[in-house]
């Protein structure tokens, strides 16, 4: 019931995305229109809670293995929010509070990664606001968590989404987003183990070099 429940809500995200917003999508990898075997899916440059209307971008047999083996973290005082950290809690079966600390809600987090699991992330750990900053005024990072999850999966794809940014839709603290705008993502999917095969490195410096290597992509890979 819990599968049929969350499917049902990704869909009605992913229509409304569809009749609400035109969204203007680039493939910028060999492997395109393909989101098969996507064992880690990545959102960069997080700018609003509204980012499942990029749900537009995924076929629907891909939003139904979403519905069945979708693992995600999430930011505790976003989830402990009653009504929104309700409605997301609801679109998977496997949304996760954690403290943004490499914590035991981090290990818990995954250690509930499975062979089949589908992991979802926005690897930067918090959103940017309309001056570029997070909310402390701190410059955007992504954080070293990411490049975990990469060490713990050997097989499968990853697929990164680069946010062309939804300042335009709804920007942090608005509470209802602006209807008819054109939103922009480029995706590129790779193979896991060509991608871990770029690093000659492991522990502490693995993880330095995955943020060095996403770090660089998000600044020249997101959408004009």
């Amino acid at each position: 019931m819990k599968v049929i429940f969350s499917f049902t809500l990704l869909m009605a995200i992913r229509t409304f995305s569809q009749v609400f917003y035109k969204l203007e999508l680039n493939w910028i990898s060999e492997i395109k229109n393909d989101f098969s075997d996507v064992r880690l899916a990545m959102l960069l440059n997080h700018t609003s809670l509204y980012e499942p209307l990029f749900l537009q971008a995924a076929p629907v047999s891909f939003i139904w293995q979403l519905s069945k083996k979708m693992v995600a973290p999430g930011a505790d005082k976003t989830l402990n929010r009653p009504i929104v950290g309700f409605f997301w809690k609801l679109m998977g079966p496997d949304f996760i509070s954690i403290s943004r600390k490499r914590d035991k809600t981090w290990f818990h987090f995954l250690k509930l990664i499975k062979q089949k699991s589908i992991v979802l992330i926005a690897p930067e750990g918090r959103m940017k606001r309309s001056n570029g900053l997070d909310s402390k005024g701190k410059p955007m990072s992504v954080r070293s968590g990411v490049a975990e999850i990469i060490d713990v999966i050997d097989e499968g794809r990853i697929a990164i989404a680069y946010s062309g940014g939804l300042h335009h839709v709804q920007h942090p603290g608005q509470h209802f987003p602006k209807l008819f705008q054109t939103i922009k993502l480029n995706i590129e999917v790779l193979e896991i183990h060509d991608y871990k095969a770029l690093f000659n490195s492991d522990g502490i410096q693995f993880r330095k070099d995955i943020v060095a290597d996403l770090e660089t992509r998000v600044r020249t890979k997101v959408p004009a």
